[in-house]
């Protein structure tokens, strides 16, 4: 009879040949990577059998303080079992995208889902994320505009989650943390700023007035 350890290795194999869409960015560099379907990002899911966690929060707006986003992180990491959780997020490393390397250090499988614009604008991944599923989306997620309907990105997230937990965040956070609480999911939600001097300089360069508030628009909604 094989361990089990032995077994769990080769689950993962399987699921990883079966599920090639959802692909192994961290453990190796796979040449095409292509999109996955939602029936194909459920099956990836459901079948780990794991709680899946999901973190948002801001990305490239990044956080005015980054310590204290990561102590928040880290006491919601300890409420959970890394042999029975995965810690999923948009699977690039800005932002919210460091608690990749948290949840790493304390042993957790960690998993991104994220739009195939990131693809298309050879966005970096984390690092420490061991399975992307690249979504096929014209937007980087949150509602379709116009409608109070997420996109694919944002549905994939939303829907293959357990736990969301937002630190903060823009619309796209906002959207998604308010459908899952909609849904029935366990949502929480802890106030932060985004990166205030990042913030500046985006207004600048947009020609916007200078903000005055960098809580973000989940705070708003929260």
């Amino acid at each position: 009879m094989r361990s089990r350890h032995a077994r769990w290795i080769a689950g993962w194999c399987l699921l990883a040949l079966s599920l090639v869409a959802c692909n192994i960015e961290a453990l190796a560099q796979v040449p095409a990577p292509r999109t996955a379907t939602q029936s194909e990002i459920k099956a990836f899911f459901r079948n780990t059998g794991k709680v899946v966690l999901t973190f948002v929060g801001y990305s490239g707006a990044g956080y005015e303080d980054q310590a204290a986003m990561l102590a928040s992180a880290e006491r919601v990491l300890g409420e959970f079992d890394p042999a029975r959780t995965l810690v999923n997020i948009g699977a690039t490393p800005d932002g919210i995208g460091a608690v990749y390397d948290l949840a790493k250090r304390k042993g957790f499988v960690t998993t991104g889902i994220v739009s195939v614009q990131a693809l298309k604008s050879s966005v970096p991944l984390s690092p420490n994320v061991d399975r992307v599923c690249y979504v096929e989306d014209a937007t980087w997620g949150g509602y379709v505009p116009g409608t109070k309907r997420l996109s694919p990105t944002s549905k994939a997230m939303v829907d293959n989650s357990r736990v969301v937990v937002g630190i903060g965040g823009g619309d796209v956070a906002r959207d998604e943390l308010l459908e899952a609480k909609r849904m029935g999911k366990a949502v929480r939600f802890m106030p932060a700023d985004m990166n205030h001097e990042k913030a500046q300089d985006t207004a600048r360069r947009k020609g916007l007035p200078q903000p005055t508030d960098f809580r973000g628009a989940a705070h708003l909604a929260f």
